[in-house]
């Protein structure tokens, strides 16, 4: 099954969906919850026939999603933020020791925006181990060591973000790595308004179909969490979206009708995928605002950061 999207709970719904699975998949815990208008999806990949289905690393994954990020109100911000620090703080805590060293890592290409999260947010981020080093004296012994780099992009520097960060890995030795990276949805609802935690590292440009070479423990021999946002959609995504729209209209309309029936059942990505592909028009598209989205959750995961550090 070609997902085509980076998010775990999209991908659990989209296969009972294609499986006519009512209840859970084998190998899948999942449960939610709802603070406030903040919906926490966390889905476990427990064993070999979850990760298969998935097509997902056995581990924890866990969605935070927020129906509105710009221009929201300072209180809704900092509850956002106050989210995901607790999310991550638990997550990172099952891995790490509270004074163990982290390397944060920002992935993408800072010039262009959908892709640019990852080194916007490092530039945010309180780095601290430079003051450890060398400055002892004024900060906190229990204060957390903290890095940051932000590699690039294999078309920009010719080097795999990969091979960066395991050669800094071997001169720095931190305990873990915080990789952020902009995610590929395949739900046009959750572009810039879903935050993916999970513990099984990422694979950079996995989602769009141009997959580099994993960060995992596995690859560089440390926990790698991954902190993701959707910035980007495919086109088929988009059109099989708006199809189950119209459908729905025509549906209220005419509800005996089994031929709409059939088709808003169904999961038409593949067939309209199969339709823009030979045009060439198959695009990865953002939303026109994306600057501004990009932003405002810059500010947001940077501060869950710290705080969860």
């Amino acid at each position: 099954m070609d997902f085509r999207t980076d998010m775990a709970v999209e991908r659990r719904d989209l296969y009972r969906k294609a499986n006519k699975i009512e209840n859970e998949i084998d190998g899948i815990e999942c449960n939610e919850e709802e603070i406030e208008d903040i919906k926490i999806t966390r889905v476990a990949i427990t064993n070999a026939q979850g990760e298969e289905a998935l097509k997902k690393p056995i581990g924890n994954y866990i969605t935070i999603d927020v129906k509105k990020i710009n221009n929201i109100a300072v209180e809704k911000e900092d509850k956002i933020v106050e989210v995901i620090a607790k999310e991550l703080a638990s997550i990172v805590d099952k891995h790490i020791k509270k004074d163990e060293e982290v390397m944060i890592v920002g992935l993408g290409n800072l010039h262009s925006t959908p892709d640019s999260l990852g080194s916007r947010v490092v530039n945010e981020v309180e780095i601290t181990r430079h003051i450890k080093i060398y400055l002892p004296q004024y900060i906190d012994q229990n204060t957390r060591s903290i890095s940051a780099i932000s590699p690039g992009v294999l078309g920009t520097t010719g080097i795999e973000s990969a091979e960066i960060i395991r050669g800094i890995i071997d001169k720095i030795k931190p305990k873990m790595i915080l990789a952020i990276d902009s995610l590929c949805s395949k739900n046009v609802s959750r572009i810039n308004k879903s935050i993916q935690i999970s513990d099984t590292g990422i694979v950079p440009g996995g989602g769009v179909g141009n997959a580099r070479d994993e960060l995992s423990e596995k690859s560089l021999g440390i926990p790698v969490i991954a902190i993701g946002v959707p910035t980007v959609v495919e086109m088929a995504s988009i059109t099989n979206d708006c199809l189950d729209l119209f459908i729905e209209d025509l549906q209220k309309k005419a509800e005996s009708n089994d031929v709409l029936n059939k088709l808003k059942d169904e999961d038409n990505y593949e067939k309209i995928k199969q339709a823009l592909i030979p045009n060439d028009y198959n695009f990865i598209v953002t939303p026109k605002e994306i600057d501004e989205l990009i932003e405002s959750m810059k500010d947001i995961i940077s501060r869950g950061i710290n705080e969860a550090l």
